[in-house]
């Protein structure tokens, strides 16, 4: 399997390009903030065509790119359809002080092909298998992908915010539910093998089993308690 990601935009957001091997059809998740040079280069590197764009979620940190990016290959997006208004009014999603600055240089708008994500859905592009989970919290329609275990690769879960390495997504914006978010984390994440690899929305790469040990919102969701580390107001903020 080949993933190739890079971190795009004003917000650092995670771009990656998932292919069973060089040369292959691939699909992109989340094309954010100024990230379509990124996704032609690596598109180039690894001799990539692209099938489909699948986003987490619908702030326009992960998907300011999507319009530019499908319409270039002729590709549908996936996204929930309790996020898909996102796309087309991204400061309704985020509050006017967030949305505002950049709102100028954003390319806002839905591609031409949009399909919609449902809870346990099995999607098969680029021939690889990715289930979908209904993760709300951050939105109200964030999911999450899963990959599953190869003979020589372990499985592999893109989190996009619900879960980075250390914290969590924030829930402090319009349609963020902390409740709603640990219920998420102890109903998706924790159920996951320790070797699974985490790639996140924002910051590095990490495993399940790194999380469930050291994370300090996921040991108190693991543990059913409500201290002081599930606090939603401790939890530092990457993205949006």
């Amino acid at each position: 399997m080949l993933i190739a990601g890079f971190p795009a935009g004003a917000w650092g957001t995670n771009c990656y390009l998932v292919a069973p091997a060089a040369g292959e059809e691939c699909v992109i998740i989340d094309p954010g903030h100024q990230a379509v040079q990124g996704v032609e280069e690596t598109l180039k590197k690894h001799r990539l065509k692209p099938v489909a764009v699948v986003l987490t979620h619908g702030h326009i940190d992960h998907v300011a790119s999507v319009v530019p990016v499908c319409g270039a290959h002729d590709v549908p997006a996936w996204i929930h359809p309790e996020d898909r208004y996102m796309m087309s009014d991204p400061e309704k999603a985020l509050g006017r002080s967030i949305g505002m600055p950049l709102m100028g240089e954003l390319t806002v708008g839905e591609p031409d092909d949009v399909r919609e994500l449902t809870d346990g859905a099995a999607l098969k592009l680029a021939g690889m298998d990715f289930s979908v989970a209904h993760a709300p919290g951050h939105t109200k329609g964030s999911v999450t992908f899963r990959m599953p275990e190869s003979p020589d690769v372990p499985s592999v879960f893109f989190s996009g915010d619900l879960l980075f390495a250390g914290s969590i997504g924030r829930t402090d914006l319009p349609g963020g539910s902390h409740a709603e978010m640990l219920e998420s984390l102890g109903r998706v994440c924790l159920p996951l093998d320790d070797s699974t690899v985490v790639l996140s929305g924002h910051g590095p790469q990490t495993t399940i089993g790194r999380e469930r040990a050291t994370n300090p919102y996921l040991r108190e969701v693991a543990a059913g308690r409500r201290g002081h580390a599930a606090d939603p107001t401790a939890a530092p903020r990457r993205g949006m």
